[in-house]
C-alpha cells in the first residue's frame, strides 16, 4: 500500500510539471455575447477589457484551471447609448458591480464547469469547451487557443430590464449567447 501511495503521489507530482501558466493574450482573444432583440434578430457584443490566467498541461493536453474578470464598462455594442443602457441599474448597474468573474471548477471533456459572478451573483455554469491545442509562436513563445461557449440567463444574475411588446413577446430575450475565444502566451 505504502509503494501504491508513493507511485499515484509520484504521478501527480509529473502531471504538474508538465502544467504551464498562461496569460489571456488580450489582443487576440474576444469575451463576446448575443442576445435576441425584439424577438427578430441578435444584437452582437463584447467586452474591450478582461484579463485571465489558465493552467493548461501540455502533455495531456488538459486545462486545469482558469480565472477571469471582465471590466462591465468596456461593454462595447457598436451603440453608445445601448451600452450605457447596459451599464444602468436596469442592467449591470457598472458602477455598483464594475466587473464579472469566472472561475473553472472542472473540465469533463469537452464541457467546462465553472462558477460565474455577475452583478453580485454567482451561480454555477456549464460552457462547451474547445481546446485548439498549443503552437509556438516565431518569437518561441508557446501558445494556447482556447474557446468557450454556452447559454446564461441574464434573469438569474438580476438584469431583468424589459419591455413586452405590442405584438406579443419581449424587446431583450432573457437567454445570453456567450463566446468567447482565448490565446494564451506561457509565462516565464
Amino acid at each position: 500500500m505504502k509503494f501504491l501511495k508513493l507511485g499515484l503521489a509520484s504521478v501527480i507530482a509529473s502531471s504538474a510539471l508538465f502544467a504551464g501558466t498562461y496569460n489571456v493574450d488580450v489582443s487576440h482573444s474576444n469575451v463576446g455575447f448575443k442576445v435576441k432583440h425584439m424577438m427578430i434578430s441578435n444584437v452582437i457584443g463584447k467586452f474591450n477589457k478582461f484579463n485571465g490566467t489558465f493552467e493548461y498541461d501540455e502533455k495531456t493536453k488538459t486545462l486545469k484551471s482558469l480565472v477571469g474578470e471582465i471590466d462591465v464598462n468596456s461593454i462595447n455594442t457598436e451603440n453608445e447609448k445601448r451600452d450605457a443602457h447596459l451599464k444602468s441599474a436596469e442592467f449591470f448597474s457598472a458602477n455598483e458591480f464594475n466587473n464579472i468573474k469566472f472561475v473553472l471548477s472542472k473540465v469533463d471533456g469537452d464541457k467546462a464547469y465553472g462558477k460565474l459572478t455577475m452583478r453580485g451573483v454567482t451561480k454555477d455554469v456549464t460552457l462547451d469547451l474547445e481546446n485548439n491545442g498549443t503552437v509556438k509562436d516565431p518569437w518561441g513563445n508557446t501558445r494556447v487557443g482556447l474557446g468557450l461557449s454556452g447559454k446564461i440567463n441574464r434573469m438569474d444574475y438580476g438584469l431583468k430590464y424589459n419591455t413586452v411588446l405590442e405584438a406579443g413577446g419581449v424587446a431583450v430575450d432573457e437567454i445570453v449567447k456567450l463566446d468567447i475565444q482565448l490565446e494564451g502566451i506561457l509565462a516565464k
